[in-house]
């Protein structure tokens, strides 16, 4: 009987093994964070302005984003209203995580910065004298644009500069783009657009 135990006790050694890789697997599977990594959302046919994939999200938890703009000496300042949405710092894993990831700033569908934080100071060499759309975008750290019902996550909003810098002008008018509902207004009597899925439904933290 004894060949029989020892089949036995080899077998028992192959469990706990294999228990003990799949253990190593599954923590394996969460970054640093704790945050699964598993698939989020699903990647889409179609992409955005700059050719990346649209990643489709449930638009109930999905991330949501509203743009202001004011003017200040030397430009305009930039500020964004983030819901279900945290920006990774710098050094992120490119893999794309629920509710996180970094926006894209455009000015008249040009790319100017990536920004990990809510706010930017837009010099006004960027924005000469006209009607300026200024739009930010929120993407995942794989680098796929956050969507919903086959559209970017983004919000827009239009600027117009006068013959002078903004921040000497007193009759430069910030036309403030889609902001977030609840949250206060700056840049009264301006219009309002929105461009995609902005304007989320209460303030989150950036």
């Amino acid at each position: 009987m004894t060949w029989r135990r020892s089949i036995f006790t080899a077998l028992a050694v192959c469990v706990v093994l294999a228990a003990g890789s799949a253990g190593c697997d599954s923590r394996a599977a969460r970054d640093q964070d704790g945050v699964s990594a598993s698939p989020v959302g699903r990647l889409l046919d179609e992409r955005d302005e700059d050719g990346r994939p649209l990643r489709e999200v449930d638009g109930r938890n999905a991330p949501g984003v509203g743009v202001e703009v004011t003017p200040d000496s030397g430009g305009w300042d930039v500020r964004l209203r983030v819901r279900n949405f945290r920006f990774s710092p710098d050094g992120t894993g490119e893999r794309a995580v629920a509710g996180r990831g970094l926006a894209h700033l455009e000015v008249n569908g040009r790319r100017v910065a990536l920004l990990r934080t809510p706010e930017y100071h837009l010099p006004g060499g960027m924005v000469p004298r006209g009607t300026h759309q200024i739009t930010v975008r929120l993407y995942a750290d794989d680098g796929s644009a956050w969507a919903v019902d086959g559209e970017p996550v983004e919000s827009t909003a239009d600027i117009t500069v006068s013959e002078r810098e903004p921040g000497d002008d007193p009759g430069a008018e910030p036309l403030a783009g889609q902001a977030v509902p609840g949250a206060p207004e700056h840049g009264a009597g301006g219009r309002h657009r929105s461009g995609g899925r902005g304007s989320p439904h209460g303030a989150g933290q950036a």
